[in-house]
Order: C-alpha cells, then sequence, then structure tokens
C-alpha cells in the first residue's frame, strides 16, 4: 500500500470511527454489543472482534500501522458506509442496526 493510500486510508477511517477507543471498549463489553452482528459457530461476532481490532489501531501511534491494520482499516471504512447506506426508518437508539455500527466503532447518534 502507497503513501497516497495509506492517508486516504487514515483520513477515511478517522471521520468514520467517532467512538474513542476507551468507549468503544466499555461498549464491547455490554451485552448489546456482544449479541449484536452475525456470529459465526456461536462464537465472537465478526463485529466483536472488529472492535477489539479497531481499539488497538486508535491506540497505536500512526507511524506503528502496519499494511494489515490499513486493510483492516479499508474493511471498516467499507463496513461503515454501506452500513450507513441502510438505515432504517425510525427509532434507531435501541436497534440492532446501530449497536452492530457501535460495534465498528461508529455511533450513528455522534458517538
Amino acid at each position: 500500500m502507497d503513501g497516497g493510500e495509506r492517508e486516504e486510508t487514515w483520513n477515511d477511517f478517522r471521520e468514520l470511527v467517532n467512538m474513542t477507543p476507551a468507549g468503544l471498549e466499555k461498549w464491547l463489553e455490554s451485552d448489546d454489543s456482544r449479541n449484536a452482528g452475525q456470529h459465526q459457530g456461536g462464537g465472537e461476532s465478526t463485529g466483536h472482534a472488529s472492535g477489539r481490532r479497531i481499539v488497538a489501531i486508535l491506540r497505536a501511534e500512526k507511524g506503528d500501522l502496519t499494511d494489515d491494520d490499513y486493510r483492516h482499516m479499508r474493511k471498516v471504512v467499507g463496513y461503515v458506509r454501506r452500513h450507513l447506506a441502510q438505515r432504517p426508518s425510525g427509532d434507531v437508539r435501541d436497534s440492532r442496526w446501530r449497536y452492530s455500527l457501535m460495534n465498528w466503532g461508529h455511533d450513528p447518534l455522534g458517538g
């Protein structure tokens, strides 16, 4: 991944991930977080695992991020953008839609 791709990914990620590392970590400890998203084989959901990785990325120094970290950041950006485009009508405050997004570091109600 070249410098331009990294910078674009960094900017998109920082724009869309609006939860703090501490806020995301606290959210990931909740039952609502653990129950949101797709669970493979009864284990941890994809989004919950992603959230743990996002916390680590947010806490890392930009210069210490690897190409693998940037690939994950791109995955996060893609997921959040697709999911935002599928916003349900009505109040989303206590919706699985919102909870799933929050597992990916984005609170549509403002983080």
